[in-house]
């Protein structure tokens, strides 16, 4: 509910309102909400006197942090998938050109559609993870990617006209793991994560963050 912005950045978490919600006792509620609190998606509320704990507020420092944490992570992925021998780098390359494509073709449509172009850009990213990543790395991965994810689905409608240059960065990647380059591949990775944060940054500060005050 927090990633996909139903519960919204800066709202109240109230654990038997959750527990009704979800038609779930208490206890496992709770133990939850302490797990969503120290992974970041819960926080307590600074401005409250009685500190309650409130929904992580999205923040253009906070974002930045994490889009760098997940660029090198996942620049740690696509080092992986470049070092693999060319019969599995094959198959992966041409999935993430044609991902590449789908992504610049539906950036360019009169309507584009916001969540269509997220799906493609997360599918993007995943295909060189999933190829690259061993057990620990990609549950890392999946422990923190979902908290970018809540920037992206709540400012995507403003990034469609950034999605060129995401393009162009992710054919640098592609590139590298084609060409069997696992260093090439793990700073073209970050490259774009840190590219990302910078874009999303100022559309945060056009924009507002949300949940804090």
């Amino acid at each position: 509910m927090i990633v996909w912005g139903r519960l919204a950045p800066g709202s109240r978490v109230v654990e038997a309102e959750i527990s009704e919600r979800l038609g779930v006792s208490r206890t496992p509620a709770r133990s939850a909400i302490h797990r969503l609190q120290q992974e970041g998606y819960v926080t307590l509320g600074e401005r409250s006197k009685e500190r309650r704990l409130i929904v992580a507020p999205l923040t253009q420092d906070d974002a930045r942090e994490l889009f760098e944490i997940v660029g090198q992570l996942e620049g740690l992925a696509a080092r992986g998938a470049a070092a693999l021998d060319r019969a599995r780098r094959t198959p992966v390359v041409q999935r993430l050109r044609r991902l590449n494509a789908e992504l610049s073709s539906a950036a360019k449509q009169r309507r584009p559609d916001p969540m269509g172009i997220f799906d493609l850009d997360m599918a993007f990213h995943r295909c060189y993870v999933e190829a690259g990543a061993g057990p620990r790395l990609l549950g890392l991965h999946d422990a923190t990617k979902p908290q970018a994810e809540r920037y992206v689905r709540l400012y995507i409608t403003s990034l469609i006209d950034e999605i060129a240059t995401s393009v162009e960065e992710h054919n640098v990647i592609v590139r590298a793991i084609e060409a069997g380059d696992p260093p090439a591949a793990q700073q073209a990775v970050d490259a774009n994560w840190r590219n990302a944060a910078r874009r999303l940054s100022r559309v945060i500060e056009s924009l507002g963050e949300r949940g804090s005050w």
